[in-house]
């Protein structure tokens, strides 16, 4: 019972709200012919008016329907960047400020992105259904159950029935509804694609940045370290070659001090080379190098790690670079004495925990070390996730999707239950109220049948048949509608998006 007050209330929401779409639906007819005539000014605000309504549509569609709807638009254009001499070239024109080639891009990302012709239609439409799925069920029981009509022993109680059945099977019109905003609200291939291909583009200039920067600290440390003391060996082997004659004793003493110089620069050379990539990462894995991690650590570090096979190498190197700077943050920032570490599969995906119980705090905005660790990830898609209470305790968590190869692949997905269910409906009872309360019973109406028969809509009186009749042709087109679009829904969003988002992570 309550399911359905709910969604009775839902329904009454978001019909009114689809009527208040009438007065959007006549400014966007009369932005179209300004736009045509010449006064394009008009043409973006109007599309970011209705943006903000498809935007609320889909937020309210995700928390009260149960089925959550993404954005659909292109990625927006970078802002305009000055050229060496300081103007702003948008095309053939030359501009002193960015504020010209900024609306120009703008509106040309407006006026092209597909998504802004896909909301325009679903908002020219969205009255229509919304009025006819969710308001009518209620008009129609209003009309039967509270207006005193002349008593008549057939139509007034059979309407009053499917009046009756509309409200309690208005969770599943609900649903409907749902799909059909998922439908049209939905993030194209295109889109997907696009936004994919922006998020690339900036990872790929992050990578590059930290590529340039990780040279430039291994650069300096064989500069300033390990260079230095091979150099400073170089100098002494050269006096003990000069005093060895003279001085013997002295040229001992130089030797053993050019023994301890190569064995200092000998370790800073490992460390150095641990620095890039450690060898017990290379031959025992990513679990045995955060265990050896843990035991060079001065805090009390508790590891577990639950991994059907191994990442790959790029993948373990990123995982436990991260690990050892969050291990870092926890000994130098947090005050931490135990950490927990738990590495595991979940899926395909990579997940590893890492808890301290320092005095938290964390905040990747105010620090290199956490933003330098969403960089790292951001190469593999991966996340980083920050729980940082002020009194503690810290929990980060990682995530590397696509990480495990060892998943079996994956089978194509069946359709719910109430998918079929809906589909077996629309196919199998669909044909009743097109044709014989529909369809026939319109041209009974236009003939001027006397008989009618079981026509459900001469039945009633002469203003509500010509609304029943419409309804009823709109209610078969409509099941018709969704037994055959649910399937394509399906198949399109199980085979096409997931397929090309997935291919697109294994080629990174």
């Amino acid at each position: 019972m309550r399911r359905h007050v709910v969604a009775i209330g839902h329904a009454l929401a978001l019909g009114l709200l689809a009527l208040t779409d009438i007065v959007l639906v006549g400014l966007s007819l009369v932005t179209a012919m300004l736009t045509g005539l010449g006064m394009i000014f008009f043409f973006t605000p109007m599309v970011t008016l209705i943006r903000r309504r498809t935007m609320l549509t889909r937020e309210l569609t995700g928390r009260w329907l149960g089925t959550p709807v993404a954005p659909s638009y292109l990625p927006p254009p970078p802002p305009p960047r000055p050229q060496p001499d300081g103007w702003y070239r948008h095309e053939r024109q030359l501009y002193k400020t960015p504020r010209w080639p900024e609306w120009n891009n703008r509106w040309k990302w407006l006026f092209t992105d597909p998504a802004t012709w896909r909301d325009g239609l679903w908002l020219l439409l969205n009255p229509v259904l919304a009025g006819t799925f969710l308001l009518m069920p209620f008009v129609v029981a209003g009309c039967f159950l509270a207006a005193p009509w002349y008593p008549n022993p057939v139509g007034t109680p059979a309407a009053a029935v499917v009046a009756l059945a509309a409200v309690v099977a208005m969770p599943w019109l609900l649903r409907g509804y749902g799909w059909w905003n998922h439908l049209m609200l939905s993030p194209t291939a295109r889109a997907v694609l696009a936004g994919r291909v922006q998020r690339l583009d900036r990872v790929r200039l992050e990578a590059a940045d930290s590529q340039a920067a990780e040279l430039r600290r291994i650069e300096r440390d064989l500069h300033d370290g390990a260079q230095a003391r091979l150099v400073a060996i170089g100098m002494t082997l050269g006096a003990v070659e000069e005093l060895m004659d003279r001085d013997p004793e002295a040229a001992k003493a130089l030797l053993a001090k050019a023994r301890e110089a190569s064995s200092t620069a000998l370790t800073e050379l490992r460390g150095l080379v641990r620095g890039i990539h450690p060898p017990v990462l290379a031959e025992r894995g990513l679990g045995d190098a955060v265990r050896a991690l843990a035991l060079d650590s001065p805090m009390k570090v508790t590891v577990t790690v639950d991994l059907k096979t191994r990442p790959d190498s790029p993948v373990e190197s990123a995982a436990y670079f991260s690990i050892s700077e969050l291990l870092t943050n926890a000994a130098r920032h947090g005050g931490a004495d135990r950490v927990w570490i738990d590495i595991s599969g979940q899926g395909r995906t990579l997940r590893v925990t890492v808890t301290d119980d320092g005095s938290g705090g964390a905040d990747p905005s105010r620090g290199s070390g956490l933003r330098g660790i969403e960089r790292r990830l951001a190469a593999f898609d991966g996340v980083l996730a920050i729980s940082s209470p002020p009194e503690g305790p810290t929990t980060a968590v990682i995530d590397l999707p696509d990480a495990l190869t060892w998943a079996e692949p994956e089978v194509s997905v069946p359709m719910p239950r109430w998918k079929l269910v809906v589909v077996g409906l629309g196919w199998g009872l669909g044909w009743l109220p097109l044709f014989p309360q529909g369809l026939i019973t319109m041209v009974a109406k236009i003939v001027g049948a006397d008989a009618f028969s079981w026509f459900l809509a001469l039945y009633l009186p002469e203003p509500w048949q010509w609304p029943m009749i419409v309804f009823n042709i709109l209610l078969g087109l409509g099941m018709y509608g969704v037994a055959l679009a649910l399937p394509i829904a399906h198949a399109r969003r199980h085979s096409m998006t997931e397929t090309t988002i997935r291919s697109l992570k294994l080629d990174r």
